[in-house]
């Protein structure tokens, strides 16, 4: 027996040991996906700026294209949501079976391009392409990053770590509506589009070069070799079998039906506080930024109540029942934020509102990432994406505008708000969809474990 030939495989092997325990900790090290974690949410506070921009823009459009409400709610809605939609998901299978950074980092690149040449549009039709392009970008944009948030962060703090990712959601809707406000009223609203469009260049860049790609399942200590062994199955074959997951088919329509409330909202506000309460589109941005920031609070606050309680009662229910409740006990401050004409009563319960409202993100995404396989936790959180946007964003706008225009000879320019409050009773059916999601949870948490360890 060859003694030389021995000790070099020995020192080979050990020098492989060492170099895949030093990847390891390389990755796993708190400094790096605190990093990880950091790019992430800048570029979700990209991707929600771009989106936000063009609420606040919608009324200086209106009356350079003479449009009516309900174009305007086709424009922010549904233009926006069926190829963010329907691109959701193809993109979503791609970062399953390949480079999700890279995926990231083109995705970025494209809805920042397109959100500039908004601002080039010189008609209705030209406008409503570039945000159909806008769009398919950002169908790109949270899918791969809950897949790289879920590979290096674990179960226990994914609600925390996916409630800081979606901060970019207010943080995001707070810099494009101060942006966007101020912007249209200094040097109009193509030049705002510009503006805000091009910085995402560079957060492309930050993504694609300075984020390494994490091994899956490294967070959930799931082995290199059963990670190697599972392959990325058919598109059919994954929907299938997530929708044939009973919690998650109910969490689904939940964010759905509670998205055609926030969008119907979010892309109204601006427009409701210019028409209900004399305001300028700066004026009406500063308070929309200032209401965006007081939402962080909710948005942070849902993943880490989610976290705590089912951490302490060891009963992941919670994730659940804390999006249910916030979202049923937005009722009463829906009504008093649009109906009220006195701002001081307006302007506490449009505060508490978006607490509540923002409350869903953390726990809905905790949850997505739990009840999917590893090959297929972007393809998830795309249908759960598929569901808020297709629901949401694609009719909630839409039929706020539809309601304004039905209301507005009897109601005058209160017919916004009435249409605002309508819409916001979906909120009653989106949380028994929460409860009754919860019921199921259990077993199918157990399921998807058996199926990811098989």
């Amino acid at each position: 027996m060859d003694i030389n030939k021995i000790q070099t495989t020995d020192k080979s092997n050990k020098e492989d040991m060492e170099a895949a325990e030093e990847k390891t900790n390389f990755f796993t090290n708190p400094g790096y996906r605190h990093y990880v974690l950091l790019v992430l949410f800048i570029g979700y506070v990209v991707n929600v700026m771009d989106r936000a921009v063009l609420g606040i823009l919608l009324e200086p459009i209106k009356l350079e294209f003479d449009l009516t409400d309900t174009q305007l709610g086709l424009l922010g809605g549904m233009a926006f949501a069926f190829f963010y939609a329907v691109m959701g998901i193809p993109i979503a299978a791609w970062a399953d079976r390949s480079s999700r950074t890279k995926v990231l980092s083109l995705a970025i690149a494209l809805w920042s391009g397109m959100t500039a040449l908004c601002g080039m549009a010189g008609s209705f039709g030209t406008l409503l392409m570039a945000r159909v392009g806008t769009a398919v970008g950002e169908a790109g944009g949270s899918p791969p990053s809950h897949s790289i948030i879920s590979d290096y962060f674990p179960l226990n703090i994914r609600g925390t770590a996916l409630s800081l990712y979606a901060l970019g959601v207010p943080i995001g809707t707070m810099v494009g509506s101060l942006a966007a406000g101020w912007g249209n009223d200094l040097v109009g609203w193509r030049t705002t589009f510009i503006l805000i469009g091009l910085p995402g260049i560079a957060v492309a860049l930050l993504v694609r070069f300075t984020i390494k790609e994490p091994q899956r399942g490294m967070a959930d200590k799931i082995s290199s070799t059963a990670v190697q062994a599972t392959k990325a199955l058919p598109i059919p074959v994954v929907l299938k079998t997530l929708w044939g997951n009973v919690s998650f088919r109910h969490l689904c329509f939940a964010a759905g039906l509670h998205s055609f409330v926030w969008y119907g909202g979010s892309i109204w506000n601006a427009t409701f506080l210019i028409r209900s309460h004399s305001m300028s589109s700066s004026e009406a941005g500063s308070w929309l930024a200032l209401f965006a920031a007081i939402g962080a609070i909710g948005t942070f606050l849902g993943g880490y109540l989610g976290d705590r309680l089912s951490s302490k009662t060891g009963d992941k229910r919670w994730y659940m029942w804390v999006a249910g409740y916030a979202t049923i006990l937005m009722l009463p401050f829906q009504f008093f934020a649009y109906m009220s004409s006195d701002m001081w009563v307006m302007v506490p319960c449009f505060a508490i509102m978006v607490v509540l409202a923002t409350m869903f993100f953390g726990p809905s995404f905790a949850m997505t990432q739990a009840l999917a396989t590893l090959r297929s936790r972007a393809i998830a959180v795309s249908i759960l994406l598929f569901m808020q946007t297709l629901i949401g964003l694609g009719l909630g706008p839409l039929c706020v505008g539809f309601i304004s225009d039905y209301l507005k000879e009897t109601a005058g320019e209160d017919s916004l708000g009435y249409g605002l409050v309508i819409v916001g009773l979906v909120n009653i059916w989106a949380a028994v969809h929460y409860f009754l999601g919860a019921r199921t949870l259990h077993a199918d948490l157990a399921k998807t474990k058996a199926l990811s360890e098989a």
